[in-house]
């Protein structure tokens, strides 16, 4: 993409209403606008990112054996009521009625409706286990909204939702959604850990939600410092087994984790003091077993092995997507802008140009620009007649993790320069050699 074509608002100062450094970027670098209160348009920059997590997500749900679906964002009252939750939930929901006159709601998560999907069309154990998730929108009115898209009232939420026919296999799939959610994050550059939770208004004794170390996060968290030492990398689960899921699960939540819920101080004093950690977390997601809280109630049973009706054992399962970007941001930046990850990065690599209008930097950058693209990748080409200064702070504060500039002084020797937005390092290369380096890092043959 050329710059100088793309929709990309950057603002040069800081919005007064923005208090962290997520919500402060985004709006910097023209990724999202306040539409109201908690609410807010994804501009072109900021969907692509949110598309990018969103891939992952699909990717490593489908590799476990999830299957996606799409819910409707409004949902009939009746359903909550069958299950005892349309009072009980409090003002964060959003109730409506239809011209009908008919209660509606907007829906906060999604139990009661793939509850009565499943008992419609599901009869039998031999039809389980079964997980259905789908990536849709959700509202809860937040008493008051704040941080930008860490805690808004319209977010995009990842929830999926497992139907099992006893309870090792309900737990089973608890593990298996641990491991798929393990890998999400470290595919994002991001380290989520674990921590015993509560299970709110969901439900259920089992628990755990993934939390990101940050000093804006809204937890106060718990831990045991020898847990952040610990890595999922490029294993291979079979997410079929019992046993390989367990073992990863009391890998990656043996050690003392907790959320301010949940913490115990006895239990964390029994860890030796060097180790004992005080933090804050942004919460990324949340996994709960919860047994036949919403089968009981709603009817939603199979014929068992021996003929008889057996309300399903389920739990459901959440990865906050939109939530995910600011806390990416949250953990990668500095005091000139964003540091994208590269797995979820909006371009792959941006392009300066130096002196725009001279013919040999101009024929080299087009040269470049699509070279890159010949390789599948996406490069964003600072092709505006402006300062150098300029383009930097813009590429600066947008955040692409590699960066390559090319002027007039460079190309007489041959070269361009291969700049690294993390480290800061630069490298001066043959543009072909630029071009092979930028397709090393991302895996693709030149």
């Amino acid at each position: 993409m050329r710059l100088s074509r793309y929709f990309l608002p950057v603002l040069k100062e800081t919005p007064a209403e923005a208090q962290i450094a997520s919500h402060r970027l985004m709006l910097r670098a023209g990724m999202i606008k306040q539409a109201s209160a908690g609410i807010y348009s994804w501009l072109p920059l900021g969907y692509k990112v949110l598309r990018n997590v969103e891939r992952i997500v699909h990717e490593e749900q489908q590799r476990v054996g999830h299957i996606p679906m799409l819910m409707p964002t409004l949902q009939s009252a009746d359903l909550w009521r069958e299950s005892g939750r349309y009072d009980a939930y409090g003002p964060e929901m959003l109730r409506i009625r239809d011209r009908h006159e008919r209660d509606m709601l907007y829906g906060p998560t999604n139990e009661e409706m793939i509850t009565d999907i499943f008992r419609s069309h599901v009869g039998s154990y031999k039809d389980l286990p079964l997980t259905l998730y789908h990536i849709q929108w959700k509202f809860r009115d937040e008493v008051r909204p704040r941080f930008g898209v860490m805690r808004g009232r319209e977010f995009l939420m990842k929830d999926g939702y497992n139907f099992d026919l006893t309870r090792e296999d309900a737990l089973h799939a608890y593990n298996r959604h641990l491991v798929s959610y393990l890998r999400t994050y470290e595919r994002m550059g991001l380290q989520a850990i674990p921590m015993r939770a509560d299970s709110g208004p969901i439900g259920g004794d089992d628990t755990h939600e993934f939390l990101v170390l940050a000093e804006t996060g809204e937890s106060e968290v718990f831990y045991d410092s020898e847990i952040t030492d610990l890595k999922f990398g490029d294993r291979q689960i079979d997410p079929t087994s019992h046993e390989q899921c367990r073992a990863v699960l009391e890998e990656f939540t043996s050690r003392y984790a907790r959320t301010d819920e949940t913490h115990d101080e006895a239990l964390f004093n029994e860890i030796p003091e060097a180790r004992r950690r005080v933090a804050r977390g942004i919460e990324v997601g949340q996994i709960f077993y919860f047994g036949t809280k919403y089968s009981e109630p709603m009817g939603a049973t199979v014929q068992g092995p021996d003929g008889k009706p057996v309300p399903v054992h389920m739990g459901s399962h959440g990865i906050g997507v939109s939530r995910l970007v600011g806390a990416l941001i949250e953990a990668n930046h500095d005091e000139n802008g964003i540091i994208w990850p590269e797995g979820v990065t909006p371009f792959h690599c941006g392009i300066v140009n130096l002196k725009q209008g001279d013919a040999q930097a101009d024929e080299a950058c087009t040269a470049l620009y699509e070279a890159i693209e010949a390789l599948g990748l996406e490069p964003l080409y600072d092709d505006r007649d402006e300062r150098a200064g300029a383009k930097f702070a813009t590429m600066d504060l947008v955040g692409l993790p590699w960066r390559i500039t090319v002027g007039p002084r460079g190309l007489k020797n041959g070269v361009v320069e291969l700049t690294s937005r993390r480290s800061g390092e630069s490298e001066e290369l043959p543009p072909e050699q630029a071009v092979e380096k930028i397709a090393q890092i991302y895996g693709k043959a030149v």
